[in-house]
């Protein structure tokens, strides 16, 4: 194999959010479809958590693609912590109002009050990294979606620093609650082989044998974060060796575990 091919195959699991990336899992597109038939039903917020690397990020932006186009829907992956900007954002956005000053809550919810809904559709606002707003902003986030004039769905890290999740009056308003978990041993074979045969690396997805996904789930625990960090390194190695030492990998078809566990040390999934 040419190094390129490695170097194509390392960029395939490069950490980034896009939806052109979406690998179409049997059990995630349950939950998926799951999370567009909640949007469509009577208004509540919507929860979706789980640990990092579980594909929230990747589910909102998805999400966003596929109701751009038929409906008001915004996107904020960065948290705003500064209430006035935030509520400034959400008026530039649903209203079209611009304010230079500050806004506060107050302020902002009499704009909501005086504004009639003139589409059937009631605008959606998702917020990624939810666990980074104060228990102050997000308990003003649930008095907005009292109004009924916009929806949330809120995507955070599921911890137990999540106390104001917990909280009855707060769990009242969740339509429902949705969790993202790690991949089994199985869908992460799937996931990884996928992804490079979306993007025609042929060659280098036959390189993953149920005994090397077992073991990359041992490290990443099917962590698809993790799991993308890891076999980028993998490949990093290999494209390495394929330029500096091919005499190393020229017989190789399957993965080594070596190249595994030294690319498990890099990313620190294994301790040395």
């Amino acid at each position: 194999m040419e190094s390129s091919l490695y170097q194509d195959s390392r960029d395939v699991f490069l950490d980034t959010v896009n939806t052109k990336d979406y690998i179409q899992l049997d059990r995630v597109s349950i939950i998926y479809q799951s999370l567009l038939d909640s949007i469509k039903k009577p208004l509540k917020m919507i929860l979706l958590y789980g640990k990092p690397g579980t594909g929230k990020s990747m589910f909102l932006s998805k999400l966003h693609d596929t109701l751009k186009e038929t409906q008001q829907i915004y996107l904020y992956n960065n948290p705003i912590l500064d209430e006035s900007e935030f509520f400034k954002t959400i008026a530039q956005d649903l209203y079209g109002i611009e304010y230079s000053g500050e806004l506060n809550f107050t302020q902002f919810m009499k704009v909501v009050e005086n504004k009639e809904l003139y589409k059937a559709i009631i605008p959606l606002i998702l917020l990624d990294e939810a666990q980074l707003y104060s228990p102050a902003l997000m308990e003003k986030i649930r008095l907005l979606s009292d109004t009924r004039k916009v929806k949330f769905v809120i995507a955070l890290h599921k911890t137990e620093k999540e106390d104001l999740i917990a909280k009855e009056h707060f769990q009242t308003r969740i339509w429902q609650s949705i969790k993202l978990e790690n991949a089994s041993i199985v869908e992460l074979q799937t996931y990884v082989q996928k992804k490079l045969l979306k993007a025609n690396c042929f060659d280098t997805a036959n390189m993953f044998s149920k005994k090397s996904i077992k073991l990359i789930h041992k490290l990443t625990d099917g962590n698809y974060r993790d799991t993308n960090k890891l076999i980028y390194t993998i490949f990093d190695i290999y494209a390495h060796y394929q330029e500096n030492s091919p005499y190393k990998i020229k017989s190789t078809r399957e993965v080594a575990n070596k190249f595994i566990e030294m690319s498990a040390i890099h990313t620190g999934l294994i301790n040395a």
